[in-house]
């Protein structure tokens, strides 16, 4: 397998793909369980798409890119996970393709092949839930585009101005996924350390950054939705959160091989020596990338083997070395690559099995489960009070409390007047036909509301039908 990816030759490249379909088969064919960001996104799309503002007229964490992305797929492909699951398919193989041509064009390796592309398409298949389109996956293609800026950039003997470009497509990336916004310290210690750009050409990069996160600011001030941008959005990027256990241990599971030949890898380049003061530079600047990836950790609103994608291009450019390099024993590294390889792809068909991810992965809390609702309640317009989102798998969303992490602050605070006249307002714009409680929450707001209580009878319990 090793020898078969020392050969440069461009079908090498259809092979990469072919090799991606043929891992994804499963996903592509729609045998995977819906995850609940999933549905959560595909819901924030189906609302975008019906004119709901994003923001205020439905109330969500997502970054403003990656909500116009999910609200564009359901104005093409309605509420489709087979969707996500291409678009995911052609967004990855950009990624696998593109990080084996800049390590080649720049000659990152001691030698030009694509075995960079491939350790890339095992980190980017370690679990069933990083073959979604989540925001960290296309986030992850930006920060790849800034990397290959970069790379330009530290092998020329003068810097140019395409610095710019750097900051622009982290700055991007943070409008994706805004733990991406950790990496733009990875690019300005990598400029000031590595390279010669001028006091000018640091500016730059800093604006390029903060230009199209300026111009979302000024978009939904103008829009009259800043107030909601900054409550909903920016207020939540760097709030303090809590993490269970049995994430760490998912993560662990998942990631324990590509970390593992990774640190081979650095360990082993370190050995080695052998390297031009470019490819030294590089392998630093990387090592950056790496702590700018563990710093944005902290920001992540809850932790699954489909966040660290962020951390692919790393894991793959270090695991990479310890293939690339010769050794005595050729073997070896025949062996390694095999274990590697099957050892990932294992885990990463064991996660479709329920037994497994139940007493190993933990993932069984990101998939949607089922809920027995009267017969009536399908295709209705509902509202769930609480974090359950099995009720909109037949159901439509109404009011703006999609996001119960953002709802509660109005529904569990009903002794508060400013949240009494938000709540009925909001639901005066959006009357929902069926309330379904989860948190027994719905008596004391018919309380404090009577009129709109007057508007309901309960069919069962925790179950409000609008008269």
């Amino acid at each position: 397998m090793l020898s078969f990816f020392r050969v440069n030759a461009a079908y090498q490249l259809l092979v990469l793909l072919v090799i991606l379909f043929l891992v994804r088969i499963p996903v592509l064919t729609g045998n995977t369980p819906l995850l609940i960001p999933e549905l959560q996104w595909m819901l924030l799309g189906e609302q975008l798409s019906k004119g709901f503002g994003l923001y205020d007229g439905i109330w969500d964490s997502t970054a403003p890119l990656s909500a116009a992305t999910y609200s564009a797929i359901h104005w093409i492909f309605g509420r489709s996970g087979s969707a996500y699951h291409l678009l995911a398919y052609g967004v990855a193989a950009f990624q696998i393709l593109y990080f084996n041509v800049i390590m080649s064009r720049q000659n990152v390796y001691a030698e030009r092949n694509y075995i960079p592309g491939f350790i890339y398409l095992i980190v980017l298949n370690l679990s069933f839930d990083c073959t979604t389109l989540s925001p960290a996956l296309m986030a992850t293609t930006f920060l790849l585009l800034a990397l290959g800026t970069l790379l330009k950039q530290l092998d020329r003997e003068g810097m140019k101005d395409e610095l710019l470009e750097v900051g622009f497509y982290i700055g991007i990336a943070t409008l994706f996924y805004p733990p991406c916004i950790c990496f733009i310290l990875w690019a300005v210690l990598a400029l000031l350390l590595y390279s010669g750009a001028s006091f000018r050409q640091h500016v730059m990069n800093i604006l390029g950054f903060l230009f199209p996160i300026i111009i979302a600011n000024l978009y939904f001030f103008l829009d009259g939705r800043y107030e909601a941008f900054s409550r909903n959005f920016l207020a939540m990027i760097f709030q303090i959160r809590q993490y269970d256990l049995n994430d760490f241990q998912t993560l662990i599971a998942v990631l324990l091989l590509p970390a593992l030949f990774a640190v081979l890898g650095f360990l082993k380049l370190i050995k080695y020596g052998r390297y031009t003061n470019f490819q030294s530079r590089v392998q630093q600047v990387m090592a950056l990338y790496v702590g700018a990836a563990l710093l944005s950790i902290g920001l992540m609103t809850f932790l699954a083997p489909m966040q660290f994608v962020l951390f692919s291009p790393a894991l793959a450019f270090f695991g990479a070395y310890f293939f690339e390099l010769y050794s005595r024993k050729r073997w070896i590294q025949e062996v390694s690559l095999m274990i590697y390889a099957i050892g990932s792809g294992l885990i990463f068909y064991l996660t479709l099995m329920p037994a497994f991810s139940n007493s190993v992965v933990k993932l069984e809390g990101l998939t949607v489960k089922p809920v027995q609702l009267p017969a009536e309640i399908r295709e209705k317009r509902v509202l769930v009070v609480g974090a359950s989102m099995g009720e909109y798998l037949d159901n439509y969303p109404a009011t703006p409390y999609l996001n119960w992490n953002l709802a509660r602050y109005d529904l569990e605070n009903l002794d508060r007047y400013g949240n009494v006249i938000n709540i009925l307002r909001n639901f005066e714009q959006d009357l929902p036909e069926y309330i379904i409680d989860r948190q027994n929450l719905v008596p004391k707001l018919f309380k404090r509301i009577p009129a709109l209580g007057r508007k309901y009878q309960e069919i069962g319990k925790g179950i409000f039908r609008k008269v």
